[in-house]
Protein backbone atom coordinates (compact mmCIF):
# COMPACT_ATOMS: atom_id res chain seq x y z
CA UNK A 1 0.00 0.00 0.00
CA UNK A 2 1.09 3.81 -1.18
CA UNK A 3 1.96 6.10 1.77
CA UNK A 4 -0.10 8.75 2.53
CA UNK A 5 0.80 12.01 0.94
CA UNK A 6 0.32 13.81 4.37
CA UNK A 7 0.01 13.14 8.10
CA UNK A 8 -2.64 15.03 8.57
CA UNK A 9 -4.26 17.18 5.47
CA UNK A 10 -6.81 19.98 6.88
CA UNK A 11 -9.93 21.03 4.57
CA UNK A 12 -10.57 24.90 4.72
CA UNK A 13 -8.25 27.29 5.29
CA UNK A 14 -10.06 29.76 7.38
CA UNK A 15 -9.18 30.67 11.70
CA UNK A 16 -9.38 27.24 12.81
CA UNK A 17 -7.65 25.66 10.01
CA UNK A 18 -5.12 28.05 9.49
CA UNK A 19 -4.57 27.78 13.30
CA UNK A 20 -3.85 24.09 13.28
CA UNK A 21 -1.55 24.14 10.52
CA UNK A 22 0.46 26.79 12.43
CA UNK A 23 0.24 25.32 15.89
CA UNK A 24 1.51 21.83 14.15
CA UNK A 25 3.95 23.55 11.74
CA UNK A 26 5.42 25.05 15.07
CA UNK A 27 5.35 21.97 18.21
CA UNK A 28 5.21 18.95 15.60
CA UNK A 29 7.49 19.74 12.31
CA UNK A 30 8.04 16.31 11.80
CA UNK A 31 4.79 15.58 10.51
CA UNK A 32 3.78 16.49 6.79
CA UNK A 33 0.39 18.59 7.16
CA UNK A 34 -1.14 20.14 4.07
CA UNK A 35 -3.61 22.80 4.02
CA UNK A 36 -6.47 22.98 1.28
CA UNK A 37 -8.20 26.15 0.37
CA UNK A 38 -10.11 27.90 -2.19
CA UNK A 39 -9.18 31.37 -1.81
CA UNK A 40 -6.31 33.37 -2.35
CA UNK A 41 -5.34 34.23 1.31
CA UNK A 42 -5.20 31.78 4.25
CA UNK A 43 -7.85 32.91 6.66
CA UNK A 44 -9.82 35.03 3.48
CA UNK A 45 -10.22 38.80 4.32
CA UNK A 46 -11.25 39.11 8.64
CA UNK A 47 -10.34 41.05 11.02
CA UNK A 48 -10.30 38.71 14.78
CA UNK A 49 -10.17 40.06 17.98
CA UNK A 50 -10.41 39.02 21.32
CA UNK A 51 -9.68 39.92 24.79
CA UNK A 52 -5.90 38.88 26.38
CA UNK A 53 -7.94 36.74 29.26
CA UNK A 54 -9.71 34.83 26.28
CA UNK A 55 -6.34 33.00 25.62
CA UNK A 56 -4.52 30.69 28.19
CA UNK A 57 -1.27 31.92 28.79
CA UNK A 58 -0.06 28.91 27.95
CA UNK A 59 -1.06 29.10 24.55
CA UNK A 60 -0.38 32.57 23.79
CA UNK A 61 2.48 31.61 22.24
CA UNK A 62 0.25 30.81 18.85
CA UNK A 63 -1.06 33.99 18.60
CA UNK A 64 0.95 36.57 20.38
CA UNK A 65 3.18 36.68 16.76
CA UNK A 66 0.50 37.30 14.75
CA UNK A 67 -1.38 40.48 16.85
CA UNK A 68 -1.15 43.92 14.56
CA UNK A 69 -3.31 46.23 17.13
CA UNK A 70 -3.21 45.98 21.48
CA UNK A 71 -5.19 48.25 24.05
CA UNK A 72 -5.41 47.89 27.57
CA UNK A 73 -9.05 48.82 27.79
CA UNK A 74 -12.37 48.89 25.79
CA UNK A 75 -15.76 50.95 26.22
CA UNK A 76 -19.20 49.98 25.86
CA UNK A 77 -22.00 52.27 24.93
CA UNK A 78 -26.12 51.86 25.98
CA UNK A 79 -29.06 54.45 26.34
CA UNK A 80 -28.96 54.09 29.71
CA UNK A 81 -25.33 53.31 30.81
CA UNK A 82 -21.62 53.43 29.34
CA UNK A 83 -18.58 51.84 30.90
CA UNK A 84 -14.74 51.77 29.91
CA UNK A 85 -13.75 48.54 31.21
CA UNK A 86 -9.56 47.67 31.76
CA UNK A 87 -9.33 44.60 30.05
CA UNK A 88 -7.05 44.02 27.30
CA UNK A 89 -7.97 43.68 24.06
CA UNK A 90 -6.45 42.23 20.76
CA UNK A 91 -6.73 42.49 16.63
CA UNK A 92 -5.70 40.02 14.41
CA UNK A 93 -5.41 40.54 10.62
CA UNK A 94 -6.15 37.83 8.65
CA UNK A 95 -3.27 38.90 5.89
CA UNK A 96 -0.90 38.28 9.63
CA UNK A 97 -2.51 34.73 10.11
CA UNK A 98 -1.58 33.84 6.45
CA UNK A 99 1.82 35.13 5.96
CA UNK A 100 2.81 33.39 9.15
CA UNK A 101 1.27 29.68 7.91
CA UNK A 102 2.93 29.96 4.22
CA UNK A 103 6.05 30.87 6.08
CA UNK A 104 5.68 27.33 7.98
CA UNK A 105 4.44 25.46 5.31
CA UNK A 106 6.36 24.44 2.41
CA UNK A 107 4.48 25.91 -0.75
CA UNK A 108 3.63 22.46 -1.96
CA UNK A 109 1.78 21.62 1.28
CA UNK A 110 -1.18 24.60 0.67
CA UNK A 111 -3.59 23.38 -2.32
CA UNK A 112 -5.91 26.05 -4.17
CA UNK A 113 -8.60 23.81 -4.35
CA UNK A 114 -11.85 23.23 -3.41
CA UNK A 115 -13.20 19.25 -1.47
CA UNK A 116 -15.75 17.75 -3.42
CA UNK A 117 -15.86 14.18 -1.52
CA UNK A 118 -14.15 13.76 2.26
CA UNK A 119 -13.21 10.00 4.08
CA UNK A 120 -11.33 9.94 7.49
CA UNK A 121 -8.66 9.05 5.22
CA UNK A 122 -8.72 10.90 1.70
CA UNK A 123 -10.42 14.07 -0.02
CA UNK A 124 -11.21 14.19 -3.86
CA UNK A 125 -10.31 18.03 -4.97
CA UNK A 126 -12.28 20.27 -7.75
CA UNK A 127 -9.02 19.91 -9.46
CA UNK A 128 -9.21 16.48 -10.00
CA UNK A 129 -6.96 15.29 -7.76
CA UNK A 130 -7.10 12.92 -4.85
CA UNK A 131 -5.11 13.48 -1.65
CA UNK A 132 -4.41 10.58 0.63
CA UNK A 133 -3.84 11.71 4.30
CA UNK A 134 -3.19 9.55 7.90
CA UNK A 135 -6.33 11.62 8.92
CA UNK A 136 -8.73 14.07 7.25
CA UNK A 137 -9.41 17.07 9.35
CA UNK A 138 -12.69 19.26 8.10
CA UNK A 139 -12.72 22.61 9.22
CA UNK A 140 -14.08 24.11 5.86
CA UNK A 141 -17.34 25.83 8.04
CA UNK A 142 -20.69 25.08 9.56
CA UNK A 143 -23.39 22.99 8.69
CA UNK A 144 -26.94 23.56 10.48
CA UNK A 145 -28.10 20.60 10.47
CA UNK A 146 -30.06 20.30 14.12
CA UNK A 147 -29.08 23.72 15.46
CA UNK A 148 -31.71 26.32 16.58
CA UNK A 149 -30.08 29.65 15.07
CA UNK A 150 -30.07 33.10 14.90
CA UNK A 151 -27.69 35.42 13.00
CA UNK A 152 -25.03 37.88 13.89
CA UNK A 153 -24.23 39.86 10.94
CA UNK A 154 -22.24 42.91 10.11
CA UNK A 155 -20.41 45.33 7.39
CA UNK A 156 -17.41 46.25 8.59
CA UNK A 157 -15.12 49.17 6.88
CA UNK A 158 -11.48 50.88 7.83
CA UNK A 159 -12.11 54.60 7.46
CA UNK A 160 -9.69 57.33 6.79
CA UNK A 161 -10.19 60.24 9.18
CA UNK A 162 -7.82 62.94 8.32
CA UNK A 163 -8.26 64.96 11.39
CA UNK A 164 -8.17 62.22 13.85
CA UNK A 165 -10.92 60.49 15.56
CA UNK A 166 -10.25 61.27 18.66
CA UNK A 167 -10.93 57.76 20.27
CA UNK A 168 -7.78 55.91 22.42
CA UNK A 169 -9.41 52.23 22.42
CA UNK A 170 -11.70 50.27 21.01
CA UNK A 171 -15.32 50.76 21.70
CA UNK A 172 -16.88 46.94 21.59
CA UNK A 173 -20.55 47.88 21.67
CA UNK A 174 -22.15 51.43 21.07
CA UNK A 175 -25.71 50.47 21.52
CA UNK A 176 -26.85 54.07 21.65
CA UNK A 177 -28.26 53.98 18.38
CA UNK A 178 -31.85 52.78 16.66
CA UNK A 179 -32.40 49.29 17.62
CA UNK A 180 -35.85 49.27 15.89
CA UNK A 181 -35.04 46.01 13.76
CA UNK A 182 -33.53 43.97 16.85
CA UNK A 183 -29.94 44.30 18.93
CA UNK A 184 -27.71 46.40 17.23
CA UNK A 185 -24.55 47.97 17.83
CA UNK A 186 -21.74 50.03 16.26
CA UNK A 187 -17.90 48.37 16.80
CA UNK A 188 -15.34 51.34 16.86
CA UNK A 189 -11.53 49.60 16.77
CA UNK A 190 -8.39 52.66 16.40
CA UNK A 191 -6.01 51.56 14.93
CA UNK A 192 -3.87 54.99 14.72
CA UNK A 193 -5.04 58.13 15.18
CA UNK A 194 -6.39 58.66 11.36
CA UNK A 195 -7.57 54.98 10.98
CA UNK A 196 -10.79 53.76 12.98
CA UNK A 197 -12.50 49.89 11.91
CA UNK A 198 -16.15 50.63 11.90
CA UNK A 199 -18.31 47.87 12.07
CA UNK A 200 -22.09 47.86 12.45
CA UNK A 201 -23.77 44.54 13.46
CA UNK A 202 -26.86 43.80 14.71
CA UNK A 203 -28.92 40.44 15.97
CA UNK A 204 -31.43 39.18 13.82
CA UNK A 205 -33.53 36.47 13.27
CA UNK A 206 -33.04 35.84 9.30
CA UNK A 207 -29.87 35.50 7.84
CA UNK A 208 -29.79 37.74 4.70
CA UNK A 209 -27.61 40.41 4.79
CA UNK A 210 -28.29 44.12 3.20
CA UNK A 211 -24.56 45.34 2.70
CA UNK A 212 -25.88 48.51 1.55
CA UNK A 213 -27.67 49.44 4.64
CA UNK A 214 -25.42 48.67 7.06
CA UNK A 215 -22.53 50.75 4.43
CA UNK A 216 -25.16 53.56 4.63
CA UNK A 217 -25.19 53.50 8.45
CA UNK A 218 -22.06 53.22 9.12
CA UNK A 219 -21.28 57.18 7.16
CA UNK A 220 -24.16 57.68 8.90
CA UNK A 221 -22.77 57.05 12.70
CA UNK A 222 -19.57 58.52 11.73
CA UNK A 223 -21.30 61.86 10.49
CA UNK A 224 -22.83 61.42 14.24
CA UNK A 225 -19.43 61.62 15.66
CA UNK A 226 -18.08 64.78 13.73
CA UNK A 227 -15.74 62.42 11.54
CA UNK A 228 -14.89 63.29 8.11
CA UNK A 229 -13.88 60.42 5.86
CA UNK A 230 -11.74 60.63 3.40
CA UNK A 231 -11.22 57.53 2.34
CA UNK A 232 -13.03 53.82 2.86
CA UNK A 233 -11.03 50.75 2.62
CA UNK A 234 -11.04 47.12 3.65
CA UNK A 235 -14.40 46.61 4.12
CA UNK A 236 -15.51 42.72 5.92
CA UNK A 237 -18.88 41.15 6.07
CA UNK A 238 -20.75 38.24 7.12
CA UNK A 239 -23.19 36.42 9.23
CA UNK A 240 -22.06 34.69 12.53
CA UNK A 241 -24.40 31.78 13.55
CA UNK A 242 -26.05 32.77 17.41
CA UNK A 243 -26.66 29.13 18.89
CA UNK A 244 -30.15 28.77 20.54
CA UNK A 245 -30.30 25.07 20.47
CA UNK A 246 -30.73 21.94 18.80
CA UNK A 247 -29.72 18.14 18.64
CA UNK A 248 -25.52 17.66 18.82
CA UNK A 249 -26.51 14.05 17.16
CA UNK A 250 -27.97 15.78 14.60
CA UNK A 251 -25.21 17.83 14.09
CA UNK A 252 -22.24 15.43 13.79
CA UNK A 253 -23.93 11.99 14.35
CA UNK A 254 -21.45 8.97 15.75
CA UNK A 255 -21.40 7.20 12.48
CA UNK A 256 -19.81 10.47 10.82
CA UNK A 257 -15.79 9.48 11.66
CA UNK A 258 -14.40 12.45 9.73
CA UNK A 259 -12.45 14.75 11.92
CA UNK A 260 -13.90 18.47 12.66
CA UNK A 261 -12.60 21.46 13.58
CA UNK A 262 -13.60 25.31 13.60
CA UNK A 263 -18.23 26.06 13.50
CA UNK A 264 -17.72 22.76 11.52
CA UNK A 265 -17.97 20.93 14.93
CA UNK A 266 -19.93 24.10 16.29
CA UNK A 267 -16.90 24.98 18.17
CA UNK A 268 -17.76 28.70 18.97
CA UNK A 269 -19.63 30.84 21.68
CA UNK A 270 -23.13 30.23 21.44
CA UNK A 271 -24.07 34.08 21.88
CA UNK A 272 -21.46 36.21 21.20
CA UNK A 273 -20.42 33.57 17.85
CA UNK A 274 -16.40 34.36 18.78
CA UNK A 275 -14.57 31.29 17.56
CA UNK A 276 -10.90 32.36 18.30
CA UNK A 277 -10.63 31.27 21.86
CA UNK A 278 -11.89 27.61 21.13
CA UNK A 279 -9.98 27.79 17.98
CA UNK A 280 -6.71 28.33 19.83
CA UNK A 281 -7.45 25.94 22.37
CA UNK A 282 -8.54 23.42 19.40
CA UNK A 283 -4.51 23.68 18.05
CA UNK A 284 -2.60 23.95 20.99
CA UNK A 285 -4.64 20.90 21.67
CA UNK A 286 -4.23 18.63 18.67
CA UNK A 287 -0.32 19.47 18.63
CA UNK A 288 -0.17 17.83 21.32
CA UNK A 289 -1.55 14.60 20.58
CA UNK A 290 0.78 11.17 19.94
CA UNK A 291 -1.10 10.08 16.74
CA UNK A 292 -3.71 11.23 14.56
CA UNK A 293 -5.36 7.62 15.39
CA UNK A 294 -8.88 7.93 15.95
CA UNK A 295 -9.04 11.77 14.91
CA UNK A 296 -12.92 11.69 14.13
CA UNK A 297 -13.54 10.43 17.32
CA UNK A 298 -11.15 11.87 19.49
CA UNK A 299 -12.81 15.64 18.03
CA UNK A 300 -16.31 14.54 18.33
CA UNK A 301 -15.67 14.28 22.00
CA UNK A 302 -14.16 17.07 22.48
CA UNK A 303 -16.90 18.95 20.74
CA UNK A 304 -19.69 17.36 22.24
CA UNK A 305 -17.94 18.07 26.10
CA UNK A 306 -18.02 22.25 24.56
CA UNK A 307 -21.81 21.38 23.54
CA UNK A 308 -22.36 20.43 27.48
CA UNK A 309 -20.21 23.48 28.58
CA UNK A 310 -22.24 25.52 26.38
CA UNK A 311 -26.00 24.97 27.48
CA UNK A 312 -26.14 28.25 29.74
CA UNK A 313 -25.21 30.23 26.71
CA UNK A 314 -27.48 29.20 24.84
CA UNK A 315 -30.08 29.86 27.64
CA UNK A 316 -28.96 33.46 27.34
CA UNK A 317 -28.96 33.40 23.12
CA UNK A 318 -32.83 32.26 23.70
CA UNK A 319 -33.29 34.92 26.10
CA UNK A 320 -32.32 37.53 23.64
CA UNK A 321 -33.54 36.10 19.96
CA UNK A 322 -37.01 34.71 21.36
CA UNK A 323 -38.13 36.70 25.22
CA UNK A 324 -36.99 39.77 24.59
CA UNK A 325 -39.35 42.00 21.60
CA UNK A 326 -36.63 42.81 19.04
CA UNK A 327 -36.59 46.60 19.49
CA UNK A 328 -35.63 45.78 23.65
CA UNK A 329 -32.67 43.24 22.98
CA UNK A 330 -30.26 45.52 23.91
CA UNK A 331 -31.72 45.47 27.34
CA UNK A 332 -30.06 42.45 28.06
CA UNK A 333 -26.90 43.23 27.06
CA UNK A 334 -26.81 46.74 29.25
CA UNK A 335 -27.87 44.91 32.22
CA UNK A 336 -25.08 42.18 31.54
CA UNK A 337 -22.44 45.21 31.13
CA UNK A 338 -23.61 46.12 34.86
CA UNK A 339 -21.76 43.10 36.13
CA UNK A 340 -18.46 43.19 37.90
CA UNK A 341 -15.42 42.96 35.30
CA UNK A 342 -14.03 39.64 36.04
CA UNK A 343 -17.38 37.94 35.48
CA UNK A 344 -17.53 39.38 32.09
CA UNK A 345 -14.16 38.44 31.23
CA UNK A 346 -15.01 34.64 31.94
CA UNK A 347 -18.41 34.17 30.16
CA UNK A 348 -16.57 36.04 26.67
CA UNK A 349 -13.72 33.04 27.28
CA UNK A 350 -16.29 30.48 27.57
CA UNK A 351 -15.54 29.97 31.65
CA UNK A 352 -18.33 31.07 33.05
CA UNK A 353 -18.67 29.91 36.73
CA UNK A 354 -22.02 28.04 38.42
CA UNK A 355 -21.65 31.85 40.38
CA UNK A 356 -21.34 33.66 37.13
CA UNK A 357 -24.45 31.80 36.14
CA UNK A 358 -26.18 32.81 39.29
CA UNK A 359 -25.16 35.97 38.92
CA UNK A 360 -26.30 36.73 35.42
CA UNK A 361 -29.43 35.42 36.04
CA UNK A 362 -30.29 37.08 39.54
CA UNK A 363 -33.11 39.54 39.76
CA UNK A 364 -35.58 40.39 37.71
CA UNK A 365 -35.17 39.68 33.43
CA UNK A 366 -34.88 42.02 31.18
CA UNK A 367 -37.49 40.68 29.27
CA UNK A 368 -40.92 39.34 29.79
CA UNK A 369 -41.17 37.09 32.50
CA UNK A 370 -43.47 34.45 30.86
CA UNK A 371 -41.06 34.59 27.91
CA UNK A 372 -38.40 34.21 29.71
CA UNK A 373 -39.82 31.17 31.62
CA UNK A 374 -40.67 30.06 28.07
CA UNK A 375 -36.78 30.10 27.25
CA UNK A 376 -35.44 28.09 29.54
CA UNK A 377 -36.29 24.60 27.56
CA UNK A 378 -34.05 24.17 24.98
CA UNK A 379 -35.55 23.05 21.32
CA UNK A 380 -34.58 20.38 19.37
Amino acid sequence: MAAPDFDLLILGGGLAGGLTALALARRRPDLRVGIVEPGARIGGNHLWSFFESDVAPADRWLVEPLIGHRWNAYEVRFPAHSRILDQAYRTIESEALDAAVRAALPGERILRAASLTVSSTAATLDDGRTVAAAAILDARGGKAEGLQLGWQKFVGQLLHVPQGHGLGHPIVMDADVDQANGYRFVYCLPFSRTELFVEDTYYADEQDLDVGTLRDRIGDYAAAQGWQIAERTREECGQLPVLKGGDFDALWPATDLVARAGAKGAFFHPLTSYSLPDAVRFATWIATLPSFDDLGPATRSRAKAHWRRGQFDRLLSRMLFDAADPAQRYRVLERFYRLPSPLIARFYAGKSTAFDRARILTGRPPVPISRALRALKEPK
